[in-house]
This record gives structure tokens, sequence and C-alpha cells, in this order.
């Protein structure tokens, strides 16, 4: 027999609200229903971020630094960085570089004696604040013009997972975790529906399961490969 020829199967959010609410042991049957499956998605959805990295959330994006200024403001949907270098020139041939530029923190930046200090940014302190979250380096950039940055913060940030639409939008998550937000939708549900709390551990482990294959799929799969560090003590090494 002849297949399909497709493979684009999504759920908006209201197909998505009648699967968990059927998972959970009950029809849909009100406008109430789907508002609080909106909300109780809207919760997973940062339980998911909080779990861990998505791939699918992970955006490069660039600040041009500025002479004399140290701190910038990240997009406010940002969880955290990932990776960041400083790039030398940009946008001009054969003379543009990716420097490393390392994390550092709070206690480690506190201790810096002239933060106000001017050269090529080698540190970085993420603030990670209620609304939109910042970055320093230091020392602070020592060139810079307008419309033509010497030095720009290059960053991988994780984002975080778009809010559940209003009926008939799609989630914003990669097929492969449509199962997890059926069974972790209906484990929400049926935690606050008092006839279905009898369902609730099956519901859990159901969730859980499918975490772990979604979670599992969902990782970086390039080569990894382990430097043993050198210790010198005594003249020797080890």
């Amino acid at each position: 027999m002849a297949t399909t020829g497709t493979a684009a199967f999504n759920l908006e959010f209201t197909e998505l609200a009648e699967e968990a609410w059927e998972r959970a042991g009950r029809e849909m049957r009100s406008g109430y229903d789907l508002r609080t499956a909106r909300r109780s998605l809207n919760l997973l959805t940062i339980e998911l971020a909080n779990r861990g990295i998505n791939l699918w959330t992970i955006e490069q994006g660039t600040i041009p630094l500025v002479q004399g200024t140290n701190t910038y403001a990240l997009p406010a949907d940002t969880i955290d960085l990932l990776e960041h270098v400083i790039r030398t020139s940009p946008g001009v041939t054969n003379s543009q570089a990716d420097l490393n530029i390392t994390r550092i923190s709070v206690s480690t930046y506190s201790t810096i004696p002239n933060k106000l200090v001017q050269g090529r940014p080698i540190q970085v302190w993420i603030q990670r604040l209620r609304d939109a979250p910042q970055v320093t380096v230091w020392p602070t950039p020592d060139q810079g013009t307008v419309g033509s940055p010497y030095y720009t913060l290059v960053y991988w940030r994780m984002r975080r997972i778009q809010d559940a639409g209003s009926g008939v939008e799609t989630e914003d998550v990669p097929f492969r975790f449509l199962p997890v937000l059926a069974s972790g939708l209906a484990y929400q549900i049926a935690m606050k529906t008092p006839e279905l709390m009898q369902r609730v551990p099956m519901l859990q482990a159901e969730y859980e399961k499918q975490f772990e294959l979604a979670a599992g799929e969902d990782r970086e799969k390039a080569a990894i490969r382990f430097v043993p560090r050198q210790q010198f003590l005594g003249g020797g090494t080890i």
C-alpha cells in the first residue's frame, strides 16, 4: 500500500489540550478546561527549561561593544548564555578573529580592583536578572566607533520556549517533544482535578518516560575529547 508521502504532523494548542484531557481520563468540556490547560502548558514549558538545555532554543546573538561601556542588556527572553567570544574587527576580510572570553562569577568580579580599566575584554560576568539578563565585560572596551565597533561580543544563548497559543497556533517545540507535552499536560491536569487524582502516578510515570526518550535524542552528537590536566608538583608532573 502507498504511504502518505508527508511527514508534517503537528498539534494545534486546542488539539493538544483535548489529547491531554483524554489521557487524564476526561473529555475537555468547557472554555475553562481550555484556559486551565493553557496555564498548565505554560508552566510545563518553564519546567522543560529548568530540566536542561533544549537544543532548539539555542540562538546566536551579537552585541557591538562601545568604548568605555562595560555593561550591556541581553534579550529579555534569554535564560542563560552557553558560549561567548570576543570578535575583533567584525566584517573586515582577513582581519576578523574570534577570541576566547572566560565567564566569571560575581565573587570573582567583585574582587577586581579597577573595574573601569580599559583594554580588550577577556572576562564576562552574566547577571541573570528577573526582567532582562545583563553581561558585564572586563576590561572595559578600549576601542570602538559608532557604526563600526572594533569589538563585538558574540554569544550563543538559550531562550525561553514561546508561550502556549490561543487555539490555532502550534507549540514552540520540535515534533519529538509533542509526546512530552501531551503526557506532561495530562499529568498536570490530573493533579488539579480531584476526580482524576487516582491517575496521577500513572500519568507522572508516562511523562517521565516520554521526557527521557525525547531528551536522550535531543542532545549534542559531536565527538567529545577529554584531555587530562597537568599539575606541577615539586618540579615534576602528574
